[in-house]
């Protein structure tokens, strides 16, 4: 066996607060930026949702904020010399919030339904996994089809969390009305636009470290709305606060404001093929979505809409990641190049576009900025706002030309690009399809060297900015703002907010 990681280090999960007085029991209250779709792992797929699910679903393993993968319900894992069998030693003494126990069969109960149940947006993420095999209580086996570079970082995703096999095999596809999981909280209620209410989960095997009674997660898609509640006190914290709130926040002394570089991105999702209205002109001719990122100038959007505080950007990573092809820097718009391309596809007068944009603030004002931008080249752009999850909704069911949405990004590089553009994505709204990007995909899942992975990743990278089913525009550095009674936040590169460990104190 190779590659063992011990549970020595899950004191990241349950640091104590040695020295310092008991926080007081308090009802914590976020506001999100927008609602959260269905609230079941395996068919879920909003930003906002992976934050409820940090209360309420544990996985099988988490991250540091270095991005180290560290145990979580698993406590231990080794590796096959080969690459093809993962041994899990799991966590004893673990319940799921309706008394169900946690062990091996409730693992495998999971993953088999995270790979066959029609709804299932989880299942390119686990295919490499070919059969699991309790090999006792609190022990697994993962039998893999072959090697596979990216799973353990699926696994500490929506992919590995755990939720109830008896609340599954009851509820069926309606699991989501009444989620059952193992985290800290528990699922109370839910108002559609309106609240998520979370409590305290009394048998959490982590419960020293949970200081609040509940939590709320309240939708607020209005920016500026949310930090005045912050500041009025009607919520305790907030995510993605606006780039342009930073002053103010920053100005008032009840305010606390962290931030972390986001692994994700923001694009323009464009549909290839989804549907009726993929057979469109810009599903059909590249030269127009080329057409389309020629003429966004990406550094004027960043200071314009974000005050200069995000990074623009032309590929599934920023600059800074290690997986960034360098060969392919951030280009200057170019009009010329964008009205050539209209007329090399047949439209020298112009063209529209109908893009929907998610109802909140920033979104908004980069699109009304990439709107000016564009009808300097000839391209018509019209705006269609959306609540986040009809959004969602719709561009899943191919209701859509384009949309303006992103991804918070992953730890692995895999996980920012095979869901949206092989041919099987869990993903891919667009339905873009071709093998060539399907088999450099598929191969840097099971590249045996960082360097081989590099060189996959690198090529696909220059398929996609040729074939563009996404128009990438910037990279967002998360920021949190919060209550200063709120003590040992810790910010994640993933957006999450863990509430372990943090207390309130007056």
């Amino acid at each position: 066996m190779s590659h063992l990681k011990t549970a020595m280090i899950t004191a990241l999960l349950s640091t104590s607060m040695l020295g310092v007085a008991p926080a007081m029991a308090k009802d914590l209250r976020i506001a999100l930026q927008s609602d959260a779709d269905v609230l079941d792992p395996d068919q879920s797929r909003t930003f906002v949702g992976r934050i409820v699910y940090a209360s309420m679903c544990d996985k099988l393993v988490d991250i540091t904020p270095d991005l180290e993968i560290i145990p979580q319900l698993a406590t231990s894992w080794s590796t096959s010399d080969d690459g093809t069998i993962i041994t899990m030693q799991l966590r004893e003494g673990v319940v799921f919030h309706d008394g169900t126990p946690f062990n091996a069969q409730a693992v495998a109960a999971n993953i088999e339904r995270s790979q066959t149940m029609d709804e299932s947006r989880r299942k390119s993420e686990l295919k490499s996994i070919d059969t699991t095999k309790v090999t006792g209580e609190y022990e697994i086996e993962l039998h893999l089809t072959g090697a596979d570079a990216t799973l353990m970082a699926q696994l500490a995703d929506r992919a590995g969390m755990m939720i109830s096999p008896t609340a599954a095999s009851a509820a069926g596809a309606d699991f989501g009305l009444n989620p059952v999981c193992s985290g800290a909280f528990s699922f109370t209620e839910r108002v559609a636009q309106d609240k998520i209410v979370l409590s305290k989960f009394p048998d959490y095997w982590n419960a020293d470290a949970i200081n609040f009674d509940s939590v709320t997660f309240l939708p607020i898609p209005d920016t500026t709305v949310r930090l005045a509640n912050l500041q009025s006190g009607d919520i305790d914290m907030l995510e993605r606060l606006a780039a342009t709130d930073l002053t103010q926040a920053n100005s008032d002394n009840s305010i606390i404001v962290d931030s972390a570089v986001s692994l994700g991105y923001q694009a323009i999702t464009l549909n290839i093929n989804n549907g009726e209205k993929g057979d469109n002109p810009w599903g059909n001719d590249k030269r127009l979505r080329q057409a389309l990122s020629y003429a966004i100038d990406r550094e004027a959007l960043n200071q314009v809409v974000f005050d200069g505080a995000f990074a623009p950007g032309n590929q599934s990573f920023p600059s800074t990641s290690p997986w960034y092809n360098t060969e392919l820097p951030l280009e200057p718009a170019n009009i010329d190049k964008a009205k050539a391309l209209l007329t090399e596809a047949g439209y020298p007068d112009g063209i529209a576009l109908e893009v929907q944009v998610p109802n909140s603030t920033e979104p908004l004002a980069v699109m009304q900025v990439v709107q000016a931008m564009a009808a300097q080249a000839g391209i018509d752009i019209s705006l269609t706002s959306k609540e986040f999850a009809t959004l969602l909704s719709d561009q899943s069911a191919g209701d859509y030309y384009a949309s303006q949405i992103g991804w918070s990004g992953r730890v692995d590089p895999d996980g920012n690009n095979h869901p949206f553009v092989t041919t099987d994505g869990g993903i891919n709204d667009s339905k873009f399809s071709d093998p060539k990007m399907d088999a450099l995909l598929n191969a840097a899942r099971v590249a045996p060297s960082i360097g081989e992975r590099k060189a996959l990743y690198d090529e696909a990278t220059a398929l996609m900015l040729d074939e563009l089913p996404r128009v990438f525009l910037y990279h967002v550095n998360w920021l949190w703002a919060y209550n200063k009674n709120i003590k040992g936040f810790t910010p994640y590169p993933d957006g999450m907010i863990r509430l372990e460990g943090v207390t309130w104190e007056e």
